[in-house]
């Protein structure tokens, strides 16, 4: 029973005392214990604005901020960040009055409190990000921030390279303004119908559709590969996995946290 007895002491006192800064970063993905002691006493690290070079310092994750090389890391140990991949007729909500699947139906009530961060419409697929820090996902969700997302669409026709340059150089005219995209390139194609990749920043409501018809080109599948620095990879329809400290932390950066 002595080694019960001490992880239990052991656990009383960093409930009460805090946890160590080198084994919190390490907890937060920044490499090993020795890795992360170097990166303190060289520096890097701040804690509530100060910096911080002793080994010794404990922090409460709860109520203290950290910060490596001036980007904050997320400590709540509560909080989580999901990526899932939203089969077709599947509704981006949590509840739907009609009865239709929603992403509740995929992540059940496993999560507290947790909440999409953007949409995709009923017919599209891929990823979607989930949180339940409402922080993250406020900056995700911000027009200041507009991350970047790729898609790969299956369009109606034979499109030109030419047409791609062109909506990254010049655009079209939506009934809501001009956009262009950020990237587009040709990856597949026949008579019948092309597959284009595609990036861009805008996360108005359906844009990648209504580029594309805007110009005679109707999508006729529609799937988001990435979001940020957050990809999609091999996430099979209908099921979702816990993002790592390190693409959490990636993706706090991108959205200025």
């Amino acid at each position: 029973m002595p080694h019960a007895y001490s992880q239990a002491r052991k656990s009383h006192t960093e409930e009460h005392d805090g946890i160590r800064l080198q084994k919190l970063l390490a907890q937060a993905g920044f490499g090993s214990r020795r890795k992360c002691e170097e990166m303190i006493v060289d520096g890097r690290v701040e804690v509530d604005g100060e910096l911080v070079t002793e080994l010794g310092t404990r922090v409460d994750p709860k109520s203290q901020q950290v910060r490596v090389d001036g980007s904050r890391i997320r400590l709540n140990p509560r909080h989580v960040t999901l990526a899932l991949n939203k089969p077709r007729k599947v509704l981006s909500a949590m509840e739907d009055p009609k009865g239709r699947y929603t992403l509740r139906d995929i992540v059940g009530d496993k999560y507290e409190r947790i909440f999409h961060m953007g949409r995709l419409d009923y017919d599209s697929e891929g990823l979607i990000l989930m949180t339940n820090d409402g922080e993250l996902s406020q900056h995700v969700m911000h027009p200041k921030y507009e991350v970047e997302k790729t898609y790969i669409a299956t369009l109606e026709g034979r499109m030109s390279g030419n047409v791609c340059r062109r909506l990254v150089r010049t655009g079209v005219q939506l009934d809501d303004g001009w956009i262009k995209l950020d990237h587009c390139s040709i990856i597949d194609q026949s008579r019948e119908q092309t597959i284009v990749k595609v990036t861009l920043h805008s996360g108005k409501n359906r844009i990648v559709r209504r580029i594309f018809g805007a110009i005679g080109f109707p999508v006729k599948r529609l799937v988001r590969t990435q979001i940020g620095p957050i990809k999609l990879g091999d996430l099979k329809p209908g099921s979702y996995r816990v993002l790592s400290a390190t693409e959490v932390r990636s993706l706090s950066k991108e959205v200025g946290l």
